[in-house]
């Protein structure tokens, strides 16, 4: 076995910011696994810096060093055998940069799993759904462009503490999708959620309020639905299946943005997202500005569980030195990195386990 790890650092093309941090720049790590001439994919995109409860991308490649991949090549010597991607959840740790070190393992190793057996995704998640788009704005500084295309069923806006200046509301009012105002974390006290609601709502279709209080500060978020008007959308909160149950038990959501690495792969995406359903939350597919590869993944996993709009379109980048990012294959996740970009990205680990 041979396990390759490389990290791409992209200047996005739409600069976004957020309440506590500007997204111009991203690090995506690409994983390869490659046994017995097979070889398979996976991806994540952690943040450059920890915060509100997610690793920097640093803390997630000392993790896929320190604890993942070891932990991989000790399962392949004593079984002889790569595990079977199902298993991989069980590798997450108590830390934070656990559940996307795991979810960038379990991803690659599925692609080598159906690769290896000439199975397509698609086979094993048929698309039930034709997920609609939704896109992310920002509120907060002038200077970020809405590039925003026809056809979104619905705008992620990014705000803070403090409510959306004119120029803000200006381009609210030209909004024609239902919008959910994203607090990521920042919000102070329900009477300024419940005032800025008032205003952004007099001006658009304000449907929901994202996160508006710290991860897994279900009390307050209970509190603020009892009162609001408008649904709540939790985010950064929702990491496990126990997640799921307390909101649901309090009231204190009605829509879940589900991210697959922060949850710890894509199985457990798939089974958060069911809970969800059961509790009769109303789950979404969210992003962390992957390449194409990734998103194409991830869309392929809405497609198969999830009607909300979801987070599916593709991110821009500078500055390219290559033609395309990413290659169509028949069989695994139907697409991977193409060898061109990856040559331009920084290796970063490079395991050998006790077979090729």
């Amino acid at each position: 076995m041979r396990v390759s790890i490389w990290r791409q650092d992209v200047d996005l093309r739409f600069a976004l910011d957020a309440a506590h941090q500007r997204h111009d720049q991203r690090s995506r790590l690409f994983l390869q696994v490659q046994r017995d001439g097979v070889d398979g994919f996976g991806e994540i995109a952690p943040q450059p810096a920890a915060l509100n409860g997610d690793p920097s991308v640093e803390e997630v490649i000392a993790e896929l060093r320190d604890f993942v991949v070891p932990m991989l090549e000790s399962i392949e010597g004593r079984e002889g055998a790569l595990p079977s991607w199902t298993r991989v959840a069980r590798f997450a740790g108590p830390r934070a940069a656990s559940n996307p070190a795991v979810a960038l393992v379990e991803m690659a190793l599925a692609d080598h799993e159906l690769r290896r057996t000439n199975v397509a995704a698609t086979s094993v998640w048929p698309a039930l759904y034709d997920t609609p788009r939704q896109a992310t704005v920002s509120a907060i500084d002038e200077s970020d462009e809405w590039p925003v295309e026809l056809g979104v069923a619905r705008l992620r806006v990014k705000t803070t503490s403090t409510p959306p200046q004119a120029w803000a509301l200006e381009r609210l009012a030209r909004v024609t999708a239902p919008v959910v105002l994203d607090f990521n974390c920042s919000a102070l006290s329900d009477e300024d959620v419940m005032h800025q609601a008032r205003v952004v709502g007099d001006v658009c279709d304000l449907v929901a309020v994202e996160q508006p209080y710290a991860a897994g500060n279900v009390v307050d978020h209970a509190r603020l639905a009892s009162q609001l008007g408008v649904a709540i959308s939790v985010d950064e909160g929702i990491r496990s299946l126990r997640d799921i149950a307390q909101l649901a038990r309090y009231g204190a959501a009605q829509i879940v943005c589900v991210k697959p690495s922060r949850v710890g792969g894509l199985a457990n995406a798939r089974t958060i997202i069911a809970a969800a359903n059961d509790a009769g939350l109303r789950p979404y597919i969210g992003g962390f500005f992957e390449s194409p590869f990734a998103r194409r993944v991830n869309a392929m996993l809405a497609r198969s569980c999830v009607v909300e709009p979801s987070d599916l379109d593709v991110v821009e980048i500078r500055g390219h030195t290559y033609d395309h990012e990413t290659d169509q294959v028949a069989d695994g996740l139907g697409w991977r990195p193409c060898a061109t970009m990856l040559a331009h990205c920084e290796v970063v680990l490079t395991s050998h386990g006790a077979a090729i």
